[in-house]
């Protein structure tokens, strides 16, 4: 079972994956400004309890942390170590954020953090060469006890990976942009990550097209219903 937890919302754009960030697009069509980063009204939903004083949300589930803003978000500072004990006091539930501020984890991590959290898993963006490699660097020397996985979407550009890889990444996952603004994703990226992914035994997840793919010199312009459906007919995950 899964869950979405946004203890806070709106964050503030800082690379070229942001340009076209779906928090944005969705707050600008109600009005609302996504770089104004505010608290949550469901701030403390892990530890929140039923009328029989159960959790709830049930153990064992995955939640999936900030997904509507970065959870190392520098405008967060002044609520992220509540947040943090929460994840501790939850030690059933299964934490899951992703982030690109990788750099900022180890300044802001709780004092009893040490190599991570067990049920914490933080996974970290890098939408195009620069960003790979200045960011990953930082992720793989980064306390995290859990998996690692490197998230390239939306994939901007042929990215080469081999100096970075190794057995401490789990999993690669690559995918296209979505929205009305949306820059082409190449299927030869998406295919030599695959590759590059293959040759060290790492697993691959293709996750979705985006809505300009553009395959043997053809640009397709895909629906966001179905990008993630063609992205799975390709059948080349690993």
């Amino acid at each position: 079972m899964k869950t979405t937890w946004n203890p806070w919302h709106g964050c503030r754009k800082i690379s070229e994956g942001c340009k076209h960030c779906y928090v944005y697009r969705i707050d600008a069509m109600h009005g609302r400004d996504a770089s104004l980063v505010k608290k949550t009204s469901l701030f403390n939903l892990p530890v929140r309890r039923d009328r029989s004083r159960s959790y709830k949300i049930p153990s064992g589930q995955t939640v999936f942390t900030c997904f509507t803003s970065d959870f190392l978000l520098e405008e967060a500072d002044e609520w992220r170590k509540e947040a943090w004990e929460m994840m501790k006091i939850r030690s059933d539930l299964n934490f899951f954020f992703i982030t690109k501020r990788i750099h900022r984890l180890e300044s802001v991590v709780p004092p009893d953090w040490g190599e991570g959290y067990s049920n914490v898993t933080i996974a970290c963006t890098a939408e195009n060469q620069e960003m790979a490699d200045y960011r990953i660097p930082i992720y793989k020397n980064a306390p995290i006890k859990n998996e690692r996985i490197i998230i390239c979407e939306p994939l901007l550009g042929p990215i080469n990976l081999s100096k970075h890889l190794g057995t401490w990444v789990s999993q690669i996952i690559a995918g296209g942009e979505s929205g009305l603004e949306t820059r082409i994703c190449d299927y030869n990226w998406v295919l030599d990550i695959r590759k590059q992914c293959a040759k060290v035994g790492i697993s691959f997840i293709f996750k979705q097209t985006g809505a300009r793919f553009l395959k043997d010199g053809k640009l397709y312009k895909i629906d966001k219903k179905l990008q993630h459906k063609q992205a799975k007919k390709a059948n080349i995950n690993l």
